[in-house]
């Protein structure tokens, strides 16, 4: 069987992206899908065992700082369309060490679309993909919302990163014609979520009785979107936006984050049976350039692909939750630092299968 197409998703070890793949591989079996991963310590391949025997899916493990190894990834699997998700994601992260930022979110694009615009000298049938967040426009007042139009005013090493990366992608469509597309989505949770971000580290320290820290007061207003809402809002965008178009994709779900925490404690409370958690929150020092308000105007991507997110902030915690109470064996393996070690012996301590 010939496949209609090739799609290289680059990070799909990770949070979104495993979540893309877990959707999109069973979904369409006429397409072939490349996971391209470093495998950097948030990047997971047994989030992914439930596709990794399927027959139109492969898994290459490379870093995108590498430009020869990108290159050669372009050339031996020759993808039409590119959805690009893989990045250093976490803000506390780019604060303490903002190089790593730098060197992925910017220079690695950077190759990814060097190698894309060299094998791409057809654009026809082909797309660049890019998978970004509301967190380049930064922060607002107590009103209004980020729309398409909004500049760019990013106030943390991990935005500035990324909001660069978004204008390379503009920058190689004005000037060498590169078919994109680019979606900036608002705070993402779900299943699979590394443990370091709000919700799951809420999650798990529910469960086991540890403490809630809450930066500052908890006033701080996000809006949240359930994960498998937003991978369906990008291959809806893939499929039918206009090339050369930013959608904004949110969840219309803001909420103050000692609110979000007190939701997570009532799901933690009554799936797992267990007595008050609200009591274990605690307030810690506040991190710096700490965004007020983000916000996320979904108008464009309703009118246009009439998109609208499924899930409301309790339907989807209470899935959140219940993955994590169904898969201790997942949660164990990443806390104990054990799935690292078996990635090393499947594939080595460089960037290719041992």
């Amino acid at each position: 069987m010939e496949f209609q197409r090739t799609v290289l998703v680059t990070g799909g070890c990770g949070f979104i992206g495993s979540a893309a793949l877990l959707d999109w591989v069973p979904r369409h079996p006429g397409i072939r899908f490349v996971n391209l991963d470093a495998l950097t310590y948030a990047g997971n391949p047994l989030s992914l065992s439930e596709i990794e025997k399927a027959r139109n899916y492969a898994f290459i493990r490379r870093d995108l700082r590498d430009p020869r190894a990108i290159r050669q990834a372009i050339a031996d699997h020759r993808p039409d369309w590119v959805f690009h998700f893989a990045a250093e994601s976490h803000v506390d992260r780019s604060i303490a060490g903002p190089g790593d930022f730098i060197q992925t979110n910017i220079v690695g694009t950077y190759h990814l679309l060097e190698a894309c615009r060299e094998f791409w000298s057809n654009p026809e049938g082909k797309l660049f993909h890019h998978v970004s967040t509301d967190e380049v426009f930064g922060s607002l007042g107590d009103e209004g919302k980020f729309t398409e139009q909004t500049p760019y005013d990013p106030h943390s090493p991990y935005s500035a990163s990324k909001a660069a990366s978004d204008h390379l992608v503009r920058a190689y469509g004005d000037t060498y014609g590169l078919p994109f597309k680019l979606t900036n989505c608002s705070n993402n949770y779900g299943p699979r979520q590394f443990p370091e971000k709000l919700v799951p580290l809420m999650i798990l320290n529910a469960l086991e009785g540890k403490p809630l820290p809450v930066y500052g007061q908890g006033l701080n207003v996000r809006d949240w979107l359930y994960v498998d809402d937003h991978v369906d809002a990008i291959w809806q965008v893939a499929e039918r936006g206009r090339f050369g178009e930013t959608y904004c994709v949110g969840g219309n779900c803001e909420m103050r984050n000692i609110d979000v925490v007190r939701e997570i404690c009532r799901a933690v409370e009554d799936l797992a049976d267990l007595p008050d958690r609200e009591s274990m929150i605690t307030y810690v020092k506040d991190r710096p350039g700490h965004d007020w308000r983000y916000a996320i105007a979904t108008d464009k991507i309703e009118s246009e692909l009439g998109w609208k997110p499924r899930e409301t902030f309790r339907s989807g915690i209470r899935k959140t939750v219940q993955w994590y109470l169904d898969h201790p064996d997942w949660v164990d393996s990443v806390r104990s630092g054990e799935y690292r070690r078996w990635i090393e012996s499947h594939y080595g301590h460089r960037g290719v299968p041992a």
